[in-house]
C-alpha cells in the first residue's frame, strides 16, 4: 500500500490526535522526501505569541517518521521503529505557516536491510527543517530513529 498525504493525515487523526488538533498535516510524500505543514494558531502558541516548540517538534518528527513508515511497509517485514534521541535548534520566531521538509528517505533502506539480515537494531539520523512563508528557516530537528526486526 503506497502512503499518501491523505492516508497519513487519517492516521494522524486516529493515532496522533494532539498533532492533528494542533494543525499538523502531511502535504507531500515520496520515497525520498516528506513535507509537513503546521500553521501558528491560538491552540498551538506559547505565551510569546509564536508556535510552541513541541508543536514544531511534532511536525518535524512526523516528516521523518512518515518516511520510515513507508520504507518499513515496502519491506513487508514486521519491524519496530522508535525515536531514541533528538536535537533541535531554533533560529527565528515561528509564526504563520511553517513547512517542515525531510529529504532523508535514502538513508532508511540500508538500515532496514541490515536489521533484516542481522536481526540487530539499527539507527538512522534524519533531519527535518522548518521554514516560514518567506522561506526563512525557523527551526531544525534531528531525530535518531531505531529500527529493529520483531521476532
Amino acid at each position: 500500500m503506497k502512503l499518501t498525504p491523505r492516508k497519513l493525515n487519517t492516521f494522524n487523526i486516529i493515532k496522533l490526535p494532539a498533532a492533528y488538533l494542533c494543525g499538523v498535516r502531511c502535504r507531500y510524500i515520496d520515497d525520498e522526501k516528506c513535507i509537513v505543514t503546521v500553521t501558528h494558531r491560538w491552540i498551538n502558541q506559547n505565551p510569546f505569541k509564536s508556535m510552541f516548540w513541541a508543536v514544531q517538534g511534532m511536525a518535524a518528527e512526523f516528516a521523518t517518521g512518515a518516511l520510515v513508515i513507508g520504507k518499513i511497509q515496502e519491506t513487508g517485514k514486521n519491524i519496530s521503529m522508535l525515536v531514541t534521541t533528538n536535537k533541535a535548534s531554533f533560529t527565528k520566531k515561528a509564526t504563520g505557516k511553517i513547512t517542515f521538509t525531510c529529504n532523508d528517505g535514502n538513508l532508511i533502506s540500508e538500515a532496514l536491510q541490515r536489521t533484516i539480515k542481522t536481526g540487530e537494531g539499527q539507527t538512522i539520523w534524519m533531519t527535518s527543517t522548518g521554514v516560514n512563508e518567506d522561506g526563512v528557516q525557523v527551526s531544525s530537528f534531528s531525530f535518531e530513529w531505531s529500527v529493529k526486526l520483531k521476532s
